[in-house]
């Protein structure tokens, strides 16, 4: 039981970390053109912000166990199969980014509108308000938005197992239920609630810790740009 639970682990760890890194890199540009397209935005586009938008809502909406069999054919293409932890990766990934992308752009809108408009005051451009303003303001709601798409997929990787992808959720399903080995079943349901619990506990932590940083410790990053602008045009 121990050496099936530890690749289970491995396997579960290994399709989550880097489904989650390609989400977050998927995600997180793709949430903020949300928002800068937007009416009102700094690249106020309608039309593109309705067909990007249309885009995130029609790929959230599909179940992930039709999303897997719908991109068999691109994951075979992409991996050269369409089982284990590595195909798994594909459909885990795409459905995640625009889970992910939704969350990016609540946390982007409650930034405050007066330091992106201080910012382009003193010259910034869109990608300066970008990394100046939007990213820095809004990093603790991004880390909490990061936990809970890490803990989606932690659920999606073991409904993946269905389909032999690995991981806990196919030895929950080849042993706890084909085989009838409830006890196992039960031990990688307690397992994934413990990972689940530790992984929410750490990113609140973490959140917690960069909003106290940014609310106390130190200026905010755009407050930073602007008193270096002012200084160098008082200097000029």
């Amino acid at each position: 039981m121990q050496p099936l639970l530890t690749q289970a682990c491995r396997d579960t760890f290994y399709m989550v970390g880097w489904s989650a890194l390609v989400a977050v890199a998927g995600g997180l540009p793709l949430g903020i053109l949300l928002v800068l397209t937007d009416r009102g935005g700094l690249l106020s586009n309608t039309v593109a912000n309705k067909v990007v938008g249309q885009l995130v809502n029609v790929a959230r909406s599909m179940p992930f166990i039709i999303l897997m069999i719908a991109l068999m054919g691109f994951t075979r293409w992409i991996t050269g199969t369409t089982i284990g932890r590595d195909a798994a990766i594909v459909p885990l990934a795409i459905g995640a980014i625009p889970f992910f992308a939704r969350l990016v752009e609540t946390a982007v809108r409650e930034v405050d509108g007066g330091l992106v408009e201080a910012v382009q005051a003193m010259g910034g451009n869109t990608w300066t308000v970008v990394r100046k303003v939007l990213v820095p303001e809004s990093l603790p709601s991004l880390v909490s938005s990061t936990t809970t798409t890490i803990v989606a997929l932690i659920g999606y990787s073991a409904m993946a197992g269905t389909v032999g992808a690995g991981g806990l959720g196919d030895i929950a399903i080849r042993y706890g239920y084909q085989r009838f080995e409830t006890q196992l079943m039960w031990i990688t349901v307690a397992i994934l609630a413990v990972v689940i619990s530790l992984i929410q506990f750490a990113g609140d932590c973490t959140a917690r810790a960069l909003y106290r940083r940014g609310g106390r410790s130190s200026p905010a990053p755009a407050l930073r740009f602007l008193k270096a602008a002012t200084a160098g045009s008082r200097t000029a």
